[in-house]
Order: C-alpha cells, then sequence, then structure tokens
C-alpha cells in the first residue's frame, strides 16, 4: 500500500491526531477504511469496463437467440421442485420527464392512460410465459423497476398487482420491492402498495445540491423525500434505499458532503452511490449535459471517497463496490456470512434464483440462459399480438461461462474467491493477478484469490481479468473510476 497527496487535493481526510494507526502508511487497512492510492494507479485502473450485472455483458448476447430456448429454459425450471422460489421483475418505463443522466430505458409521457395499454401486454407477456413454469410458481423476489413505477395510478397499481397474484404465489417473506421518484410519488401510492405487501422502497435522490440538480434535470427537495420516508416507515416498509450518483455535472467536495450530511440525517437503510456513466454516443439526450463541468479522474474518485467515509463513519457497512446499509440490514449480515450476491437489480442477500421479467427491455435469467426482450413499445406490441415473446437478443450459457460468472460474482459480492481446482484452467490469467496483486488491489495464496479494500473499490478490474470476451467489447463500457 502507498500513501500520497494528489495534485487536486487529498484523496482522503487527513489521519486523525488521536489514531495513531491511522497514520502509519504501511499498516494492513480494514474493509472500513478508504485506501491510499496515487495518482499513476489511478491512471493505470481508469479503463472502461462492465459493472458485470451480468456475465457475459450484454453486448455478447446475440439476436438469433429463439423464443423456443427461452421455452426451454423456463420448462426446465418448472421441472425444478415447487418449493424452489422464484423471482419476478416488471419493466414499466413510463416517466413524466427524461432526465439528462439516465441510462434506463424510458417512455417520456404525462398521459397516465398510455400505461393501460402497456399492462394489458404484460398480462399476455405473463400468459405466454407462465403455463411452462408448471408448479413453480412461488415468488420469493418481485421487483418493480423502471422508469418510474409509480408513474402508474392507483387503480393502474392495482390491475398490475392483481394480475401477478393471480399468476403467482407470493411468498410470506418474500422481498417485494420497488423503485420510485418522490417527486410523483403519493402518500396514498404508498399507504396502497404497503396493502399489498411491499416491503422495500428505494428512492432516486441523486443529488441534493440544487445547481446538480438543474444540470441533470432532476428536482427534488430534501423536504418531500424525507416525508416520503418517514410515511413509509410509518406504514410498516422495513427497507428504504436511496439511490446517489458521484461524478454528475457542478458535483464539487463541499457540495457532495453536504448532500451526503442530508442523506444521513434522513437514515436510510441502504444507500447506492452510483458512478455516473457518461455514454453520449449510447445515450444521445446527455448531450445536452454541461460536459465541462462533470469531475473525471482523481477528483471524481474524491466525490466516492467522501462519500465512503462519510457512511461509514455514519454506522453503515460497506457492500460491495458500491452499496452501503446499517449492521441490521440483511445485506450486511449477508456479506459477514459470505453469502452476498448479485442480481440485475443490484445486491441480494437472498440466494441466486430464477427470474422471469416482463416488459419492455425486460432480462430473464432462468437455468443458465439470458433473454432481453426489445426496447421499443410498437415493437414489443407487435410481437405479442403475434403471438410471440417480445425477444430482442439472449444467450445461452456454456459450461466455461457459468463457471467465470460464479467467481466474478464470488469477487464482485464478497470480496473473494477459491479457484480450487478450477486454478490450473486459469494460468493465462496469472500474470495479470501477479500485476494486480502489486498493485495492492488482491492477496494471493494458493488458489484463493481475496481483494483488500483497494480492490473492493476497483472490484470491477479484478474482475475483468477472467472476463473471456472483454477485449473486443471494452469501449463500450463506463470507465472504472
Amino acid at each position: 500500500m502507498v500513501s500520497i497527496t494528489e495534485a487536486h487535493g487529498p484523496l482522503t481526510r487527513d489521519p486523525r491526531p488521536s489514531d495513531p494507526e491511522r497514520s502509519d502508511p504501511g499498516r494492513p487497512q480494514s474493509r472500513d477504511e478508504w485506501p491510499r492510492l496515487t495518482e499513476a494507479l489511478i491512471a493505470r485502473l481508469d479503463v472502461p469496463g462492465p459493472r458485470y450485472t451480468s456475465y457475459p455483458t450484454v453486448p455478447e448476447w446475440t439476436d438469433d437467440f429463439a423464443e423456443d430456448q427461452l421455452y426451454a429454459a423456463l420448462d426446465e425450471a418448472g421441472a425444478r421442485p415447487a418449493d424452489q422460489p422464484i423471482g419476478l421483475y416488471v419493466h414499466l418505463p413510463f416517466c413524466e420527464e427524461r432526465c439528462t443522466f439516465c441510462g434506463c430505458n424510458v417512455v417520456v409521457t404525462r398521459d397516465p392512460a398510455r400505461a393501460d395499454r402497456y399492462l394489458d401486454y404484460l398480462v399476455r407477456e405473463l400468459d405466454l410465459m407462465v403455463p411452462h413454469l408448471g408448479d413453480r410458481i412461488r415468488l420469493g423476489q418481485i421487483h418493480l423497476g423502471g422508469g418510474t413505477p409509480t408513474f402508474l395510478t392507483e387503480a393502474q397499481l392495482t390491475r398490475l398487482w392483481r394480475a401477478v397474484t393471480d399468476r403467482f404465489e407470493v411468498l410470506p417473506d418474500a422481498e417485494v420491492a420497488l423503485e420510485v421518484d418522490p417527486v410523483v410519488t403519493t402518500f396514498s401510492q404508498v399507504s396502497l402498495l404497503r396493502s399489498f405487501g411491499f416491503n422495500r422502497i428505494s428512492m432516486g435522490v441523486q443529488d441534493f445540491d440544487p445547481q446538480v440538480q438543474e444540470a441533470v434535470h432532476r428536482v427534488q427537495s430534501v423536504e418531500e423525500t424525507a416525508d416520503l420516508v418517514a410515511h413509509a416507515r410509518a406504514e410498516g416498509f422495513k427497507g428504504v434505499n436511496f439511490d446517489l450518483i458521484y461524478g454528475l455535472p457542478r458535483q464539487t467536495p463541499e457540495s457532495w458532503r453536504q448532500t451526503l450530511e442530508r442523506v444521513l440525517a434522513i437514515s436510510p437503510d441502504r444507500a447506492a452511490v452510483y458512478s455516473f456513466a457518461y455514454l453520449p454516443e449510447l445515450r444521445p439526450h446527455q448531450k445536452r449535459l454541461p460536459v465541462a463541468d462533470i469531475p473525471t479522474g482523481p477528483a471524481k474518485l474524491t466525490l466516492l471517497g467522501t462519500a465512503f467515509e462519510a457512511f461509514v463513519d455514519g454506522g453503515l457497512q460497506p457492500i460491495g463496490m458500491d452499496h452501503f446499509a446499517k449492521p441490521e440490514d440483511e445485506l450486511s449480515q449477508a456479506l459477514a456470512a459470505g453469502r452476498l450476491n448479485r442480481n440485475f437489480q443490484g445486491y441480494s442477500a437472498r440466494p441466486a434464483i430464477d427470474t422471469v421479467s416482463v416488459g419492455v427491455t425486460a432480462i430473464s435469467d432462468v437455468m443458465g440462459r439470458y433473454a432481453q426482450n426489445v426496447p421499443q413499445l410498437n415493437k414489443y406490441y407487435k410481437s405479442l399480438d403475434d403471438g410471440r415473446l417480445p425477444l430482442a437478443r439472449g444467450m445461452v450459457l456454456s459450461e466455461d461461462d457459468l463457471r467465470r460468472r460464479w467467481i466474478i460474482n464470488s469477487l464482485m459480492c464478497n470480496g473473494t474467491v477459491d479457484l480450487g481446482a478450477h486454478a490450473t484452467d486459469f494460468a493465462a490469467q496469472m500474470p495479470a493477478l501477479a500485476q494486480l496483486a502489486d498493485d495492492g488491489l488482491i492477496e494471493q495464496q494458493g488458489s484463493r484469490i481475496d481483494t483488500t479494500p483497494l480492490g473492493r473499490i476497483f472490484v470491477r478490474n479484478v474482475a475483468m481479468v477472467f472476463d473471456a470476451y472483454l477485449e473486443k467489447n471494452q469501449r463500450r463500457f463506463s470507465r472504472t473510476v
């Protein structure tokens, strides 16, 4: 480990005089301490790379993935014991406005009636898929994502919930979650959702600074966010998550620190601190952002370090590469037990399960197959009108894919992996692993690889060593800093 004061200012706080151990640059660092970095190391690690919500990553999936391949996966899933739960993801793409930072597939409209037709087709898609599951219809996880799920009216939310519960059995201990925008979500919507059994709610915050909000076209006050959290907790939601983004235009260390203080005052159970992915070639709406005001490199990493220290000092545990949770939260408990998982919705304390997904761009992950729906509403409707699943692309994972997915998931979630008997299969990766060890990202003993505090921040770089497909598509991903 090395320590340096950057030309742009220190990447961490000065060591506390009252704690001599903090000032010892040779002392091994704990999970709860922001690692020391050099500017040269930051430059070497700052490369494009996947976030590994899946492996193989989406660019490797092909458009010749056939409908019968997904049906075969559903049939295989349905042949497993009925008491093995599955997951359900529903994509609701509607938003009243497009935020310029956003990387999601959204339909911008202020007409709630447009969701009525969409719900009609969600039901059609469910009715094509569910019969293939046989008796395996118990849900251990449900997630409504978007877009803005609370764009739907209460009548539309009720209709959607009935469509789900008419076809599935929701287990009493299921994780039932949704994403909301506090600006457009009403107290009565939250109460209704809680009456259905929703128990986790994730709120997009991004940043509370008015200048940053203006730059990204996402304006919401601290007060309306805090009021919605208070109401959700009064209704019985057991988990509140905030999504924050660092690296947005006009963010400064001071303004970001004030946002973090306001977040901690509201006291969410979890916080996700995502790196802003500026990809205007893939997301043309991002061209409207004030590019000159976007922090990059060491300046951007300083923002992540500030968040890390603020949340750890506030009593939260670091989870994975960019999440934080209170010690009593099940994510913290899963990490402590070495059983943290990761799926398309983020980190999870639940075991990896088959997930069936419906809606535009929705991704199913079933029995070693990925299947993603088309992103366009008109194509989505046309496929279902023709009685076909609205598939855009997918992939059947090979044995090598599955092995590498397990390795990458272990590193991304629990910070460690033992290659065991497979270590000899990765002889070609040993020089890259040796370089990571020299840089202080990993420690290696035999077939076991453990990430250091620095390696957990740059775990994407560690995982990339095991990515067999990366070279041809690396430039399509956001940067790791």
